[in-house]
């Protein structure tokens, strides 16, 4: 069982874990006062994001405001609203919507958007505290900080995108990505500008290849985790799934922590500085050595690797440091994403289509019995 006060915590160290506790605040208050009201705590959200905005008034504007002055509202004004919030109870389906939110929302390429400011913001740290305690004393949060599911694996194929298949030898893709990585590296340093702050961008993540299997488990209503939290979706509304099977004893990586990522930088660096600094920096405010992990090397050591989701919430898009020079970053993960490093996987069983149908006012994945 999770210390409640320990993943009370770790909500709160994470813009991820932040964001997810803002939406849901937000999501309560919808159900206790449906209908909008301008001295709402969902209306004081929407308004203070947007001026806490950075790019407030030319990539971020209000639809219908035509110059028009928008009412200001300060993270403190926010703050008090919260503090009524009556919270809804914690329910898998609750709880599964605000997680996908701030997963959909991470932007790893420039800076926090007005909603992810807010949620730092001094003023919210007391009222947002209160949100982690009543989520982090549910049982229903309990799998966010477990170990890969190894009896309930799924991956996702997206409809009009490349599909993943299991290796024959893992290894050839491993070392051709970090040759690249290498020469691209090498690049950087002799065409990129080094000023920091300059306007360019590149590759931002930090996961393993995307061509490599990688899985998620299934949640309380049979559907894999892998449909409903994606970074950087295109917005895909239909997809098959297949259940991969994991035979005993395969040696599987926990990222439990901030600290494990880390580690795993530290024993098998590769430096990505001159190629991921500009992104990096608008992302985190940090100037400074940057590394990921050599993933050749690690399934030299490794048959999978696995981000738990509380590490997710708690640590994704933060400058985790390595050691006194470097430091790193969790992008491009997607919670509970486990990516397979060996050819002694399998797929099992038929695979299991699954579409985006409007309920309401909201949107769910929903499995189809029998596809055409």
């Amino acid at each position: 069982m999770i210390d409640t006060t320990s993943l009370a915590d770790l909500l709160m160290c994470g813009p991820r874990g932040r964001r997810l506790l803002l939406e849901y605040a937000i999501a309560s208050d919808r159900l206790h006062v449906p209908e909008y009201r301008e001295d709402s705590f969902n209306a004081g959200v929407f308004l203070a994001s947007y001026h806490l905005d950075p790019g407030k008034g030319t990539s971020v504007q209000l639809i219908g405001n035509v110059g028009g002055e928008v009412r200001e509202v300060a993270p403190a004004e926010v703050a008090a609203r919260l503090e009524t919030v009556s919270l809804a109870e914690v329910t898998p389906e609750l709880l599964r919507d605000c997680v996908s939110e701030p997963v959909g929302s991470a932007r790893y390429w420039q800076e926090a958007d007005g909603s992810d400011v807010l949620a730092v913001s001094d003023e919210l740290q007391v009222p947002l505290r209160r949100v982690a305690e009543h989520i982090a004393a549910s049982a229903h949060a309990t799998w966010w900080g477990e170990p890969v599911a190894e009896r309930s694996q799924w991956q996702v194929e997206w409809d009009d995108a490349p599909t993943h298949e299991i290796m024959a030898d893992p290894m050839a893709l491993l070392r051709k990505v970090r040759d690249q990585i290498v020469e691209e590296e090498l690049a950087a340093r002799r065409e990129r500008p080094s000023d920091v702050t300059a306007n360019w961008s590149g590759n931002w993540w930090s996961r393993p290849p995307w061509e490599l299997p990688s899985t998620t488990r299934a949640l309380f209503d049979e559907s894999p985790a892998g449909l409903w939290f994606v970074e950087d979706s295109l917005g895909w509304e239909q997809a098959n799934t297949r259940r991969l099977g994991v035979p005993a004893g395969l040696r599987i990586f926990e990222i439990d922590t901030a600290e494990a990522w880390a580690d795993l930088c530290a024993r098998f660096p590769i430096e990505v500085t001159a190629q991921k600094r500009h992104d990096w920096y608008r992302a985190t405010g940090r100037d400074g050595a940057w590394v990921v992990p050599d993933w050749a090397k690690v399934a030299e050591h490794y048959d999978a690797v696995h981000l738990q989701t509380q590490t997710y919430l708690s640590a994704a898009g933060i400058a985790i440091p390595v050691d006194e020079q470097t430091a790193t970053v969790i992008a491009g993960w997607d919670p509970d994403q486990t990516f397979w490093f060996t050819p002694n996987v399998r797929y099992i069983d038929d695979r299991v289509r699954w579409v985006v149908e409007e309920n309401g006012e909201r949107t769910d994945w929903v499995r189809q019995e029998n596809p055409t």
